[in-house]
């Protein structure tokens, strides 16, 4: 990972839903949104500089590169995550650190992917979500659908599952699903554990878990977080994480991580934009802090 006076930031829009194969679809209208969003937070930098009314000190501005949009193939799932991982391979071939909007979370598996290709050594995955991601295959979802971004993920060749880990998990699923997670051994944070033992606590196990990567993605789908504070959504969780627990954790983790994707937004779905812009706030607070 690069000294912190040193990171670059590039951000990168994967405007696609079409792997949205359950819940609502509407995310590939994030990246316009989000980035609307974000404009009120770039504004306040001045020579350099920003203020955090939180820490009470001057920042400096993070150096964020807007490189535009991947240029999705919406018929074409496969094609879609090639292209979109080899411009985050390019990112970090550059020496940026890739600030991705999603799209839906098939984005996860592109943004891991993108890593393995420009990088050597072992990979770690913070992964928030309500939901586990690990569908091998089905005849409605197939295999690279957004219920399938952690497997694929895992399967990489330098993808170590010791260093892999899920946040904010909550209510139900298939009894083969837990059959999946004893296989495939991703660590797991539930919703209700993170609101049992708090952000310090989450935060100190996350590290304990990635520690020994060589490079760290972190992917953040917006359901993690409860509805009430983030509506627009693909789907609906109750009982999620709070928006204050999310910033604070993403700060928390920020200078430890190689690249960030937040996914799943649907702008269909929200309310005045509170969702777009708490997932913009996610975004500049790992770029200022990271």
């Amino acid at each position: 990972m690069q000294a912190r006076e040193q990171r670059r930031y590039e951000l990168i829009g994967i405007p696609f839903d079409g792997a949205a194969t359950l819940g609502w679809p509407g995310s590939r209208y994030a990246p316009a949104r989000i980035r609307e969003q974000l404009a009120w937070m770039t504004m306040r930098s001045e020579d350099g500089e920003v203020y955090s009314l939180e820490t009470g000190e001057l920042h400096p501005a993070p150096k964020i590169d807007d490189v535009g949009d991947v240029s999705v193939v919406p018929h074409d799932v496969s094609e879609t995550l090639d292209r979109s991982a080899e411009q985050i391979a390019s990112s970090v071939r550059a020496g940026a650190v890739p600030l991705v909007l999603g799209g839906d979370d098939s984005v996860l598996y592109a943004i891991v992917e993108g890593v393995h290709r420009a990088t050597t050594g072992r990979l770690g995955i913070i992964h928030f979500d309500a939901h586990l991601d690990i569908m091998n295959h089905n005849q409605r979802q197939g295999s690279w659908s957004h219920s399938s971004g952690m497997r694929r993920g895992l399967e990489l060749e330098r993808v170590d599952r010791e260093h892999a880990i899920q946040i904010g998990l909550r209510h139900f699923n298939y009894p083969s699903s837990r059959a999946a997670v004893c296989e495939l051994g991703p660590a797991q944070i539930t919703a209700s554990e993170f609101d049992r033992i708090g952000v310090e606590s989450v935060v100190e196990r996350v590290l304990d878990r990635v520690r020994g990567a060589d490079h760290i993605v972190l992917s953040f789908d917006i359901d993690a977080i409860d509805p009430a504070h983030a509506p627009g959504a693909g789907s609906h969780e109750p009982g999620g994480l709070t928006s204050r627990q999310a910033i604070d954790t993403v700060r928390a983790l920020a200078p430890h991580i190689d690249a960030f994707a937040v996914t799943e937004v649907n702008p269909l779905t929200d309310h005045r934009d509170l969702t777009s812009n708490l997932a913009a706030y996610l975004t500049y607070y790992t770029a200022v802090f990271g």
